[in-house]
Protein backbone atom coordinates (compact mmCIF):
# COMPACT_ATOMS: atom_id res chain seq x y z
CA UNK A 1 0.00 0.00 0.00
CA UNK A 2 2.74 2.47 1.01
CA UNK A 3 6.32 2.18 -0.26
CA UNK A 4 9.01 4.66 0.77
CA UNK A 5 12.42 4.32 -0.88
CA UNK A 6 15.56 6.42 -0.53
CA UNK A 7 13.68 9.26 1.14
CA UNK A 8 15.71 12.39 1.87
CA UNK A 9 14.43 15.58 3.48
CA UNK A 10 15.85 18.79 4.91
CA UNK A 11 14.91 21.81 6.97
CA UNK A 12 16.57 24.60 5.06
CA UNK A 13 20.23 23.65 4.65
CA UNK A 14 20.06 21.08 7.44
CA UNK A 15 19.48 17.60 6.04
CA UNK A 16 17.54 15.35 8.41
CA UNK A 17 16.64 12.29 6.32
CA UNK A 18 19.28 10.56 4.21
CA UNK A 19 17.88 7.14 3.26
CA UNK A 20 14.51 6.12 4.70
CA UNK A 21 13.09 2.84 3.40
CA UNK A 22 9.81 1.35 4.63
CA UNK A 23 6.66 -0.34 3.37
CA UNK A 24 3.18 -1.08 4.67
CA UNK A 25 0.79 -3.63 3.22
CA UNK A 26 -3.00 -3.39 3.41
CA UNK A 27 -4.22 -4.38 6.87
CA UNK A 28 -0.71 -4.30 8.34
CA UNK A 29 0.48 -2.48 11.46
CA UNK A 30 4.06 -1.17 11.22
CA UNK A 31 6.00 0.77 13.84
CA UNK A 32 8.56 3.48 13.17
CA UNK A 33 11.15 3.31 15.94
CA UNK A 34 14.20 5.31 16.94
CA UNK A 35 15.56 7.63 19.57
CA UNK A 36 14.42 11.25 19.74
CA UNK A 37 15.79 13.37 16.93
CA UNK A 38 16.44 10.48 14.54
CA UNK A 39 13.88 11.61 11.95
CA UNK A 40 10.61 9.82 12.78
CA UNK A 41 8.40 12.91 12.71
CA UNK A 42 10.19 14.29 9.64
CA UNK A 43 9.49 10.99 7.85
CA UNK A 44 5.81 11.29 8.66
CA UNK A 45 5.74 14.94 7.61
CA UNK A 46 7.33 14.00 4.29
CA UNK A 47 4.78 11.22 3.70
CA UNK A 48 1.93 13.66 4.42
CA UNK A 49 3.34 16.39 2.19
CA UNK A 50 4.06 18.72 5.11
CA UNK A 51 7.78 18.64 4.33
CA UNK A 52 8.75 18.45 0.67
CA UNK A 53 11.20 15.56 0.07
CA UNK A 54 14.64 16.42 -1.25
CA UNK A 55 14.98 13.05 -3.03
CA UNK A 56 13.50 9.56 -3.04
CA UNK A 57 10.12 8.04 -3.72
CA UNK A 58 6.86 7.78 -1.76
CA UNK A 59 4.23 5.63 -3.47
CA UNK A 60 0.70 5.03 -2.23
CA UNK A 61 -1.17 2.30 -4.09
CA UNK A 62 1.46 2.55 -6.81
CA UNK A 63 1.00 6.30 -7.25
CA UNK A 64 3.89 8.66 -6.60
CA UNK A 65 2.82 11.16 -3.93
CA UNK A 66 6.16 12.74 -2.99
CA UNK A 67 5.74 16.50 -3.24
CA UNK A 68 1.95 16.51 -3.50
CA UNK A 69 0.17 19.04 -1.26
CA UNK A 70 -1.13 17.65 2.06
CA UNK A 71 -4.81 18.00 1.18
CA UNK A 72 -4.39 15.85 -1.94
CA UNK A 73 -2.51 13.19 0.01
CA UNK A 74 -5.24 13.15 2.65
CA UNK A 75 -7.92 12.77 -0.03
CA UNK A 76 -6.07 9.75 -1.44
CA UNK A 77 -6.73 7.98 1.85
CA UNK A 78 -4.02 8.73 4.42
CA UNK A 79 -5.18 9.99 7.82
CA UNK A 80 -2.81 11.61 10.34
CA UNK A 81 -2.94 11.84 14.13
CA UNK A 82 -0.15 14.39 14.64
CA UNK A 83 2.23 14.68 17.55
CA UNK A 84 0.70 16.99 20.14
CA UNK A 85 -2.87 16.17 18.99
CA UNK A 86 -3.58 19.66 17.53
CA UNK A 87 -7.35 19.58 17.81
CA UNK A 88 -9.32 22.72 16.97
CA UNK A 89 -9.61 24.16 20.50
CA UNK A 90 -12.51 26.58 19.95
CA UNK A 91 -14.70 24.00 18.18
CA UNK A 92 -16.78 21.44 20.02
CA UNK A 93 -15.97 17.74 19.95
CA UNK A 94 -18.70 17.16 17.39
CA UNK A 95 -17.56 20.08 15.25
CA UNK A 96 -13.98 18.76 15.26
CA UNK A 97 -15.22 15.41 14.02
CA UNK A 98 -17.54 16.63 11.27
CA UNK A 99 -14.96 19.18 10.07
CA UNK A 100 -12.84 16.39 8.57
CA UNK A 101 -15.59 13.96 7.57
CA UNK A 102 -15.16 12.36 4.16
CA UNK A 103 -17.02 9.74 2.20
CA UNK A 104 -16.35 6.14 3.12
CA UNK A 105 -17.83 4.57 0.01
CA UNK A 106 -14.82 2.27 -0.29
CA UNK A 107 -15.52 0.78 3.15
CA UNK A 108 -18.14 -1.81 4.08
CA UNK A 109 -18.67 -0.04 7.42
CA UNK A 110 -17.59 3.61 7.03
CA UNK A 111 -16.64 5.79 9.96
CA UNK A 112 -19.29 8.26 11.05
CA UNK A 113 -20.22 10.02 14.29
CA UNK A 114 -22.05 7.00 15.70
CA UNK A 115 -19.08 4.69 15.12
CA UNK A 116 -16.64 7.18 16.65
CA UNK A 117 -18.86 7.55 19.71
CA UNK A 118 -19.03 3.76 20.03
CA UNK A 119 -15.24 3.55 19.84
CA UNK A 120 -14.77 6.40 22.35
CA UNK A 121 -17.89 6.76 24.55
CA UNK A 122 -16.21 9.62 26.41
CA UNK A 123 -16.39 11.72 23.24
CA UNK A 124 -20.12 11.12 23.05
CA UNK A 125 -20.47 12.42 26.61
CA UNK A 126 -18.48 15.55 25.71
CA UNK A 127 -19.73 16.09 22.16
CA UNK A 128 -20.94 19.65 22.93
CA UNK A 129 -17.81 20.59 24.89
CA UNK A 130 -15.09 22.77 23.35
CA UNK A 131 -12.06 20.69 22.47
CA UNK A 132 -9.65 23.04 24.22
CA UNK A 133 -11.24 22.22 27.58
CA UNK A 134 -10.74 18.44 27.25
CA UNK A 135 -8.05 16.52 29.09
CA UNK A 136 -4.96 15.43 27.17
CA UNK A 137 -6.27 11.90 26.88
CA UNK A 138 -9.64 13.06 25.62
CA UNK A 139 -7.95 15.29 23.07
CA UNK A 140 -5.95 12.30 21.82
CA UNK A 141 -9.15 10.28 21.45
CA UNK A 142 -10.61 13.21 19.53
CA UNK A 143 -7.54 13.44 17.30
CA UNK A 144 -7.86 9.74 16.46
CA UNK A 145 -11.59 10.08 15.87
CA UNK A 146 -11.02 13.12 13.64
CA UNK A 147 -8.52 11.16 11.52
CA UNK A 148 -10.88 8.19 11.27
CA UNK A 149 -13.69 10.48 10.09
CA UNK A 150 -11.68 10.98 6.89
CA UNK A 151 -12.24 7.23 6.33
CA UNK A 152 -8.55 6.62 5.63
CA UNK A 153 -7.07 3.48 4.14
CA UNK A 154 -3.87 4.15 6.06
CA UNK A 155 -3.82 5.70 9.54
CA UNK A 156 -0.59 7.32 10.79
CA UNK A 157 -0.09 8.13 14.47
CA UNK A 158 2.89 10.19 15.67
CA UNK A 159 3.57 9.62 19.40
CA UNK A 160 0.31 7.77 19.96
CA UNK A 161 0.35 7.81 23.78
CA UNK A 162 2.97 10.40 24.73
CA UNK A 163 2.21 12.21 27.97
CA UNK A 164 -0.98 10.29 28.71
CA UNK A 165 -2.02 8.68 31.99
CA UNK A 166 -1.68 4.87 32.18
CA UNK A 167 -5.43 4.24 31.99
CA UNK A 168 -5.77 6.47 28.95
CA UNK A 169 -2.77 4.81 27.28
CA UNK A 170 -4.47 1.46 27.78
CA UNK A 171 -7.61 2.83 26.13
CA UNK A 172 -5.61 4.04 23.11
CA UNK A 173 -3.91 0.63 22.71
CA UNK A 174 -7.32 -1.05 22.96
CA UNK A 175 -8.59 1.22 20.20
CA UNK A 176 -5.62 0.46 17.94
CA UNK A 177 -6.05 -3.28 18.51
CA UNK A 178 -9.69 -2.98 17.43
CA UNK A 179 -8.70 -1.05 14.32
CA UNK A 180 -6.13 -3.71 13.45
CA UNK A 181 -8.75 -6.44 13.91
CA UNK A 182 -10.93 -4.56 11.39
CA UNK A 183 -8.11 -4.59 8.85
CA UNK A 184 -6.98 -0.97 9.17
CA UNK A 185 -3.43 -0.32 7.93
CA UNK A 186 -1.53 1.64 10.58
CA UNK A 187 1.89 3.30 10.85
CA UNK A 188 2.58 4.18 14.48
CA UNK A 189 5.31 6.00 16.39
CA UNK A 190 5.48 5.54 20.15
CA UNK A 191 8.02 4.92 22.90
CA UNK A 192 6.13 2.02 24.54
CA UNK A 193 8.03 -0.83 22.92
CA UNK A 194 6.23 -3.57 24.84
CA UNK A 195 2.82 -2.38 23.65
CA UNK A 196 4.09 -1.87 20.11
CA UNK A 197 5.46 -5.41 19.95
CA UNK A 198 2.09 -6.81 21.01
CA UNK A 199 0.27 -4.76 18.37
CA UNK A 200 2.50 -4.58 15.31
CA UNK A 201 3.27 -6.99 12.49
CA UNK A 202 6.59 -5.37 11.63
CA UNK A 203 9.00 -2.75 12.92
CA UNK A 204 11.29 -0.24 11.19
CA UNK A 205 14.19 1.33 13.09
CA UNK A 206 15.75 4.56 11.90
CA UNK A 207 18.97 6.15 13.12
CA UNK A 208 20.32 9.55 12.07
CA UNK A 209 17.87 9.73 9.19
CA UNK A 210 18.52 6.25 7.80
CA UNK A 211 16.63 2.98 8.01
CA UNK A 212 19.02 0.59 9.76
CA UNK A 213 16.75 -2.40 10.43
CA UNK A 214 13.29 -3.79 9.66
CA UNK A 215 11.65 -7.03 10.65
CA UNK A 216 8.99 -8.70 12.78
CA UNK A 217 8.70 -8.86 16.57
CA UNK A 218 10.51 -12.20 16.78
CA UNK A 219 13.45 -10.68 14.94
CA UNK A 220 13.42 -7.65 17.23
CA UNK A 221 13.35 -9.86 20.33
CA UNK A 222 16.31 -11.80 18.94
CA UNK A 223 18.43 -8.64 18.71
CA UNK A 224 18.60 -7.12 22.22
CA UNK A 225 21.84 -5.32 21.39
CA UNK A 226 20.00 -3.51 18.59
CA UNK A 227 17.22 -2.26 20.85
CA UNK A 228 19.73 -1.22 23.48
CA UNK A 229 21.86 0.72 21.00
CA UNK A 230 19.16 2.23 18.82
CA UNK A 231 16.18 2.52 21.16
CA UNK A 232 17.74 2.77 24.60
CA UNK A 233 15.67 -0.19 25.86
Amino acid sequence: MLVVEGLQASYGRSQVLFDIVLGIDAGEVVTLLGRNGMGKTTTIRAIMGLNRPKAGSIRFDGREIAGLPPERIARLGIGLVPEGRRVFPTLTVRENLVATAASGRHRADPWDLDRIYQLFPRLAERRKQRAGTLSGGEQQMLAIGRALMTNPRLLILDEATEGLAPLVRAEIWRCLALLKAEGEAILVVDKNLAALKRLADRHVIIEKGRTIWSGDTAGLDAAPELTQRSLGV
